[in-house]
């Protein structure tokens, strides 16, 4: 008996491991969570079709004006092979929908990747991205992504097109509001702040997505500040200017990159091997994806590059762009090329796998649905709300303050006047996501609750942002008679600045400007108020403004932040990251130009060519004063090291927040640099009569070297410069 038992049980063990390893050689290598991501991959490729590989190129749209009766049809136009899909929604129902189509309906189970543009938040919308740089504060940008992503994830976004971090230097081109201003270091500063804030340490949480960095690359050089159009640009001016922040959002660990619409130098950006290929993937081994800007493939005709969509195709796919975002030329003419050996199934398996690892790495397989939540869950959170606030307080900048007008004191009636004042649409600013109207806090509320028993507000509307209409000048002039201080809003509506929104000039409408004009014949102080996505030409409206306040467009929380900083509760801390020209007519004008070759002469005969407000100008209500600047050493060697240090002491009455930058300045190159570069930056909060130290490690390859035009890195000897406000130490590196 005990021997047919002991029989039995292994009759029934070797059922049972029968049974368990044909369960584990059922399920394929790709679907098991517990396989490396890279053998999942290469799994997943050999089961592939040359079909199912081409369909994982390719992203169509998805939700664009979609209600809940057509979600089937919806669903039904969609592939289930399909890649990737731009998801207009702010609900994952559809999104869900077409998912499970993908899942059950195409032979492997591949799940889509859903992406969308927001560029500064997804319904809780923030002060647009210029205006973020100007905080100098990465670390809240980073929280401000963090909240985008958790925001998006839960809506059914895993991949977010963002961040732009196009150095531009011409405020005439409407897309400077989506960028980080005009310097390189500052702009890879904020994009690996942002790229953290994203993807976080792990893009499969449920709060996180993929990055886009864009785009990639010399798109800011557009000629004229008209989009779309040729960039001339040299070979050492792309590796010193344009390709830094993209290598330190590369580093950061940046998913994907998109490719540019600009021609550069001859060769677009969207077909450009030596940019996608040979710099971004053999020498910053980038192992995501590329994905091109919506219709860049097909544009390549446009731009004189390829006849035809089908060569079109052949450009920017040899060139190692690896997805089509909606010029149909990978879908419908691929599998044609590869027949005709002008594209190789080794060159498909690449691309295919740099898709596949990002999906794998989001989790997508493991975790394909999102969870369906309410709005309440997921937008508008308390500490979402505040980190706006804050974001929007730290990145306006007052640009002046004659007389000390602000903050305003004992101002018991305060007229609040012009097109901006109760506005919410244009608060948001271009690139809004999902934002609307009625989600943003308006700056003549934020005014009234600031004030609340402080002061009386009467508010006039005065003009429209454009036209020339003067029937509501006589109100707010009445209003401006019968008030203490005039607070004016004016500024630039959102759609024009953002995509397609280049500008000859960068003044605001003559009608807005003759409001002004017309207020200040009431006698009383005007503090200007500016609502807009680029630097503004301000030359005629500086002399009748008594203090500018520069709020860029501040997104849904920006309002009593503003207030604040009028009332004085809030001590403003703002710098600018690109330069106010004082003239249209002096674009370009930026800090870090290189040296003229007569510095006494070539300058305008009409004008001054200073600019009117400086990169990093920003005004305070408390003084700052800067002790010695001190290196360790004022003499180094290649090898050595080198730190510099600086006291700041907070001599005034209030708490302020103070940005230090570090500059160097190199006066003799074998390649001639720019007058001076930023290569630090730190912000502190500084007490009332407390001093903090302000610190630089300097990294002598990266901060005093070069590069030259094939990206090669080189430091000479000699004399160099750290410059700090008004001081400069020298420094010199020996053998």
């Amino acid at each position: 008996m005990r021997r047919k038992t002991l029989i039995f049980g292994l009759c029934l063990f070797g059922v049972a491991y029968t049974l368990s390893a044909k369960d584990k050689k059922s399920v394929p290598i790709y679907k098991d969570a517990k396989v490396p991501i890279e053998e999942r991959v290469d799994d997943l490729l050999t089961r592939m079709t040359l079909e199912e590989k081409i369909l994982q190129l390719n992203q169509y749209t998805m939700g664009r004006n979609n209600n809940v009766n057509n979600i089937g049809e919806e669903v039904k136009k969609v592939p289930a092979e399909i890649g990737s899909l731009i998801y207009y929604d702010t609900n994952p129902t559809l999104r869900n929908n077409v998912q499970k189509k993908a899942m059950e309906e195409s032979r492997l189970g591949i799940p889509i990747i859903f992406g969308y543009d927001a560029i500064h938040g997804f319904r809780t919308i923030y002060p647009i991205s210029l205006g973020q740089a100007c905080s100098w504060n990465p670390e809240l940008v980073e929280k401000a992504c963090a909240v985008t992503a958790q925001e998006a994830r839960m809506s059914g976004v895993d991949w977010t097109f963002s961040p732009m971090i196009d150095v531009a230097r011409d405020p005439r081109w409407g897309r400077v509001a989506e960028g980080y201003g005009e310097d390189p270091y500052a702009n890879g500063v904020f994009a690996a702040a942002s790229v953290r804030g994203y993807q976080g340490d792990d893009m499969s949480a449920e709060d996180r997505i993929a990055a886009c960095l864009k785009h990639y690359i010399g798109y800011g050089a557009s000629e004229a500040g008209r989009d779309y159009v040729y960039t001339e640009i040299s070979a050492q001016t792309l590796w010193d200017t344009y390709l830094p922040p993209y290598e330190m959002g590369v580093k950061a660990g940046a998913a994907t990159l998109m490719s540019s619409f600009n021609d550069i130098s001859g060769i677009p950006g969207s077909a450009n091997r030596y940019t996608m290929t040979e710099i971004l993937k053999e020498r910053w081994g980038h192992d995501g994806f590329i994905v091109s800007d919506w219709g860049a493939i097909e544009q390549l005709k446009n731009q004189g590059l390829a006849a035809s969509k089908k060569e079109a195709a052949v450009y920017a796919f040899n060139a190692g762009l690896e997805m089509d975002m909606m010029s149909h030329a990978y879908d419908r003419h691929m599998k044609e090329l590869v027949e005709e050996g002008k594209i190789t199934m080794a060159q498909i398996d690449e691309s295919v796998r740099r898709v596949l690892r990002v999906k794998f790495r989001l989790g997508l397989f493991e975790r394909p649905y999102t969870p369906t939540t309410t709005e309440k869950e997921r937008f508008f959170r308390p500490q979402s709300m505040d980190i706006a606030a804050q974001l929007a307080a730290e990145s306006m900048v007052l640009l002046k303050n004659e007389n000390g007008l602000l903050p305003l004191v004992n101002k018991k009636k305060i007229a609040v006047i012009g097109p901006m004042a109760k506005n919410g649409w244009d608060l948001l600013g271009s690139w809004c996501g999902h934002g609307k109207d009625t989600d943003v806090a308006m700056l003549y509320n934020g005014l009234v609750t600031e004030f609340a028993g402080k002061a009386e507000l009467r508010y006039a509307l005065g003009c429209n942002t454009q036209g020339n209409n003067r029937k509501g000048f006589e109100e707010a002039l009445e209003a401006a008679r019968w008030s203490d201080v005039v607070v004016l809003c004016l500024g630039e509506m959102m759609t024009w600045s953002g995509e397609n929104a280049s500008r000859s000039s960068i003044a605001l409408p003559q009608i807005q400007e003759e409001l002004a004009k017309e207020l200040k014949k009431a006698g009383k102080p005007v503090v200007l108020i500016l609502v807009n996505g680029r630097p503004l030409e301000l030359n005629r409206l500086e002399p009748i403004s008594d203090a500018i306040l520069e709020i860029w467009q501040p997104g849904v929380n920006g309002a009593v932040p503003m207030a604040g900083i009028l009332s004085g509760r809030i001590n403003p801390s703002g710098k600018l990251a690109m330069t106010f020209p004082y003239s249209t007519g002096q674009i370009p004008i930026y800090y870090n130009r290189r040296k003229s070759g007569r510095g006494h002469q070539g300058f305008y005969k009409d004008i001054t060519s200073d600019p009117l407000y400086p990169f990093g100008h920003g005004l305070s209500y408390t003084e700052f004063k800067y002790g010695t600047v001190t290196p360790s050493v004022t003499t180094v060697k290649r090898d050595g090291s080198l730190s510099v240090e600086v006291s700041v002491s907070n001599t005034g009455k209030r708490d302020g927040l103070e940005t230090v930058h570090w500059f160097i300045s190199d006066p003799y190159c074998s390649i001639t640099r720019p007058m001076k570069e930023l290569k630090h930056f730190e912000k502190q909060l500084i007490k009332a009569g407390e001093t903090k130290v302000f610190r630089f490690d300097v990294d002598l390859e990266r901060d005093f070297g070069f590069v030259d035009g094939n990206g090669k890195r080189f430091l000479e000897t000699g004399e160099y410069y750290i410059l700090v406000k008004d001081q400069k130490v020298k420094i010199e590196l020996v053998d």
